[in-house]
Parts: C-alpha cells; sequence; structure tokens
C-alpha cells in the first residue's frame, strides 16, 4: 500500500517564472527508503517541503497536482496537522534546536511538551527516540556542547518523538564530517527498521545506493528516474544528469563486472570487493584450472 502518492506535481516559487517542480509523479511504500538526488537546483528540497506541507503553505507561489501522505491531501491540510504524519529534518541542526533548553532530552522533548502531552506519555516517547538514535546516554548534556553528527541525531529523535508515519531528511549530512555522516545514516537504518518510512536528499551517493530501496532522479525541476538503486546507478544518463554514480560502480563497469547474482554492476563496496576479489582469483588461476 502506497503511503506517499504524487501526481503531476508542479510548483512555481512567487515572483519567479520558471517551475521548481514539473509535473512530478511518483508512489511509495510503507516502511521504504527512498532517495532524492540530483545537482544543485535540481527541486531537492522543494521536493522534500512539498511532502510535508510547507509547499504551498508557508512558500506560497503557483501550485498544482496533488501529493498524498499517508491519506491527507497536503494541498488541503494545514502544516500544524501535516506534523502529526510527517516531520522534516533540516540540512543544519542548529535550524531545529530551540536554544531555550537546557539539555538533550528537554529539547527532544519540546515538541511533545507544545501539544500538551501527559508527562508521564512524554518522558516515555522522548526516551525511546533518544534509544531509538543511540543518545540517550548524552540526555543530560547541553545541546550545544555536542558534536554535529551528535546534534543531527538529537533533531532526528526530537521529529521522531512526535511519531510520525513518514520523516524525510533534507540532505542532512551536507554539513557534518564522515564520522558525523556515518552516525547519522546509522540513525536512519534504525529508522528503517522500525519500519518508518523515510524519504532522504542526499549528496552521497555511496551511502544513498547502500540504504535505499528507491531513487528519485531530478534534473531542473523534472522527474528523470525512479527506480531501485541498481538500476539507475547502471544507467547510461548519469552523466547526462550531473550525477556521479559511486566510485566502485563506475570502477566495475569499466571492467564489466556484475555483482554476485545480479546483472547488474556493484552499487557498494561490499558488494565490488566480492565481485573483484572473484575476478582477481579467476584471472591468477592456472590456465588448466579457469572455468
Amino acid at each position: 500500500m502506497a503511503k506517499i502518492v504524487v501526481k503531476n506535481l508542479k510548483y512555481k516559487y512567487p515572483a519567479t517564472t520558471k517551475l521548481a517542480l514539473d509535473d512530478i509523479s511518483f508512489e511509495i511504500g510503507q516502511g521504504e527508503v527512498v532517495g532524492i538526488i540530483g545537482q544543485n537546483l535540481s527541486g531537492k528540497s522543494t521536493l522534500c517541503q512539498a511532502l510535508v506541507g510547507l509547499v504551498p503553505h508557508f512558500y506560497r507561489g503557483g501550485y498544482g497536482g496533488t501529493v498524498v501522505v499517508d491519506g491527507l491531501v497536503v494541498g488541503e491540510t494545514e502544516i500544524g496537522e501535516m506534523s502529526k504524519k510527517v516531520g522534516l529534518v533540516f540540512q543544519n541542526p542548529f535550524t531545529q534546536v530551540t536554544g531555550s533548553k537546557m539539555t538533550v532530552f528537554e529539547e527532544v522533548a519540546f515538541g511533545l511538551e507544545n501539544m500538551g502531552m501527559p508527562p508521564g506519555e512524554m518522558k516515555q516517547r522522548t526516551a525511546d527516540a533518544l534509544h531509538l538514535l543511540d543518545i540517550y546516554k548524552l540526555k543530560d548534556k547541553n545541546p550545544f556542547d555536542l558534536s554535529g553528527g551528535q546534534m543531527q541525531r538529537m533533531a532526528i529523535a526530537g521529529v521522531i518523538a512526535m511519531q510520525p508515519e513518514v520523516i524525510v531528511l533534507d540532505e542532512p549530512t551536507s554539513q557534518l564530517d564522515p564520522q558525523g555522516a556515518h552516525e547519522v545514516f546509522q540513525a536512519i537504518r534504525s529508522l528503517s527498521a522500525a519500519g518508518m518510512t523515510v524519504v532522504m536528499a542526499e549528496h552521497n551517493m555511496e551511502r544513498l545506493a547502500a540504504f535505499c530501496d528507491k531513487m528519485i532522479v531530478l534534473k531542473e525541476g523534472r522527474l528523470m528516474a525512479f527506480d531501485s538503486p541498481e538500476r539507475i546507478f547502471s544507467g547510461n544518463p548519469m552523466q547526462e544528469w550531473g550525477i556521479p554514480a559511486p566510485v566502485y560502480t563506475r570502477i566495475c563497469k569499466q571492467l564489466s563486472v556484475k555483482a554476485k547474482d545480479s546483472s547488474y554492476p556493484p552499487i557498494t563496496m561490499e558488494q565490488a570487493c566480492v565481485a573483484l576479489g572473484e575476478l582477481f582469483t579467476q584471472n591468477t588461476k592456472p590456465v588448466g584450472d579457469r572455468g
């Protein structure tokens, strides 16, 4: 069953003439992890905002088509109501930190507190979110004493505590070092394992290839592809779209190497190691032993 249905979505920001999103359609199932990729100004952030209702309710502008998230028509539903179904995590975690709370626990509980949730349930939800993101041990720290990766996980925990059906992340690792990015992707793995539907705009092709069930490719606001990472990264138009395939995929395509038990090139380091190891073993066997 589809959790998100987008049909013929078009959007133009106020005082502009060019469509930021141009006739986009796709469906995302319950529990899927979907990546959004594309060059700068391709429409990634705009699409993320359209899934949570900031487009069109906050940014206004010209809007057409339909976006339905867990049965709610975004264009007809107020942002406050949408926030109960879908949560958004911004690129910069500082955007979501209130600055008014002294501990991580209080910061994550902030949204629930505003909802007027009973204290017992609020504490339980907050603790559950901190455990899921593996930062419960940081609960008594000041939010501004955290590393970048820890702060982003705190921001995600604040959204998770609201128990949305869908979480949308807009390039959540763009300002993090490799360790921080690794921590965030591990958090996303936890969300996926818990059955949450995840949509994520991201620039790291290697990590997306390892985590996503499907990928959305955007170019100048138009949908160029919506398919599995294997099919997208093995295709030829990647250079035309201005998006590099994972380095492992590019190397294996040059060598005409396929992933084990697949008709596609490897898209992760693990797959590439297995495939290239088998190729090396095959090429180093004595001539009489090659089958």
